[in-house]
């Protein structure tokens, strides 16, 4: 039921009952003056039955609200928890134009009630229990069970259910088609993301961050990115490891524009060879200053293990590839990159001077020893969750947004002359989300962090990569938030191009996405 505000001058109907109330006039305002208190208890003992589900103490607690302010000035708004019958929804009644002032996103200063309220309206029943009836991918057997959604891939004859998702093209109508290559779309241009979804894919894993469910050659527990340094004992400045000698760029041309610069380069692979190539090719560039880590296409995202064995083995990496590689540095300094035949001499000068300079070229190497930069731990944490789990947990995601978009939802209510608003969390990499709540009067970007960190510390929650993280970088107990964004979007948003414009954006973006879902990156 919605409790609507009797306002003198002014007719009004219960959503519930259809009761009228008339107009005031000189000659009845006397007699209705009278007559106030018997209608005033037949309003309360009304809204007691209709409350009857909830527990005594709410009760009591919202019918002396009520009680207090219909005997307030008549010309004040009236503002609390608005009830309706109608799908057992919410409505909220109009703010005034000034709203009280509010300490912090979630003190105990009387919303308690409120925030029950939310979390039982709002509470969605699913359809289906991830835990019980898994994520199924067709695809070569193998199970997830700690991931945070139960995985299954493979094949099972026996099901007379439909998969959830499938590899390769669209097959059969209600089950999702996934294409996953780590490959260029220099090379294969299906891995376009743009290009996939005109082909009909539904899901898209590449190597690139815009794509639905990344996968980069990069992660904690593959590489030893914090291993010690050795001594660079070589006479040769760099090393290369150059194989496919018709690259579609033109790392060949800027292999031999070093070499004709008087760069010395030990070539180990089959381009240019001039060095024995059967050796472990992490323990061999620990021993150079520079790695030549060429890339067969320049490619956004597009990093392989060329990169992150450099960075490994110490070796400070000269890049030919992706135009954004320095989003991949470990710290600013401490990648050259060649984005094009011209920057050849430059870089030639730049490794001649580093090699040169003990103090320059360790400065190059310093984050070996103070850690990785935050954006550089953010990315990589990204693969502390496998791609499989990941996929599973996008899937999961969708198929719950899709039961949500048919559920009434109040989202928000009304609470001390203002609305406090329910919002959703998670960390980057779980499923299951958490509530938090943020008042109209302090609805900032800071409060949003603050409630955020409140949330998660009050549980003792451990981000997700911090087994895998090496040790000398994983930090204390205390939670850092990287970001804070909206589920749904890409790593590539979420990690270099989406913020809020301001408190006002935020503002906007809740008031517009009610029971809006947000993910943090910790690190």
């Amino acid at each position: 039921m919605g409790f609507i505000p009797w306002q003198r001058g002014t007719r009004t109907t219960t959503a519930r009952e259809g009761v009228g109330v008339g107009v005031q006039t000189p000659t009845n305002k006397k007699r209705w003056s009278n007559l106030m208190p018997i209608f005033v208890t037949i309003v309360v003992l009304a809204e007691i039955a209709f409350l009857s589900r909830l527990d005594i103490a709410e009760k009591a607690a919202i019918v002396h609200t009520w009680t207090n302010s219909f005997y307030s000035s008549d010309s004040t708004l009236l503002s609390t928890v608005s009830y309706s019958s109608v799908h057992g929804a919410a409505s909220v009644l109009p703010l005034p134009t000034q709203v009280e002032a509010s300490s912090g996103a979630d003190n105990n200063d009387g919303t308690e009630n409120c925030k029950e309220w939310l979390e039982r309206e709002d509470a969605v029943t699913y359809s289906r229990d991830f835990q019980t009836e898994p994520i199924w991918v067709l695809d070569t057997e193998q199970e997830w069970k700690t991931c945070a959604v139960r995985c299954k891939f493979g094949i099972d004859h026996q099901s007379k259910k439909k998969p959830d998702a499938a590899f390769g093209y669209p097959q059969e109508r209600g089950i999702a088609s996934v294409l996953r290559s780590m490959e260029s779309s220099q090379y294969y241009p299906d891995n376009n993301v743009d290009q996939a979804r005109r082909k009909g894919y539904n899901v898209v894993m590449t190597t690139s961050l815009s794509s639905d469910v990344p996968v980069g050659y990069f992660s904690w527990a593959e590489y030893d990115i914090m291993a010690p340094l050795q001594p660079k004992t070589e006479k040769a400045l760099a090393a290369a490891f150059i194989s496919n000698c018709g690259a579609h760029n033109f790392r060949l041309q800027a292999l031999q524009g070093l070499e004709t610069l008087n760069i010395k380069i030990d070539s180990y692979g089959s381009c240019r060879r001039n060095r024995n190539g059967r050796v472990d090719k992490v323990e061999a560039l620990k021993r150079y200053k520079f790695s030549l880590a060429f890339e067969n296409s320049n490619e956004e995202d597009y990093v392989t293990e060329k990169f992150f064995q450099s960075l490994v083995a110490g070796s400070v990496p000269v890049v030919v590839g992706a135009p954004n590689i320095q989003e991949f540095a470990p710290a600013p300094g401490s990648v050259l990159h060649i984005k094009e035949p011209s920057d050849v001499p430059s870089v030639a000068k730049t490794m001649e001077y580093l090699a040169q300079n003990a103090d320059r070229y360790n400065q190059s190497l310093r984050w070996k020893y103070e850690g990785p930069s935050d954006s550089f731990k953010a990315l990589v944490d990204m693969a502390a969750v496998h791609s499989s789990c990941r996929l599973c947990i996008h899937l999961a995601t969708k198929i719950r947004e899709s039961e949500e978009q048919n559920q009434k939802r109040p989202c928000k209510c009304m609470k001390d002359s203002e609305t406090v608003y329910h919002i959703y969390v998670r960390e980057r990499g779980r499923f299951e989300m958490d509530s938090i709540f943020l008042r109209s009067s302090n609805l900032t970007l800071a409060t949003l962090e603050s409630a955020v960190l409140t949330k998660f510390n009050s549980v003792n929650h451990i981000p997700i990569w911090k087994e895998e993280r090496p040790e000398s970088i994983r930090g204390g107990d205390e939670l850092k938030i990287y970001r804070i964004y909206p589920v749904g979007l890409t790593q590539r948003q979420a990690l270099y191009t989406f913020r809020f414009n301001g408190d006002g954006d935020l503002r906007n973006y809740v008031e517009r996405n009610l029971c809006a879902k947000f993910e943090v990156i910790f690190v």
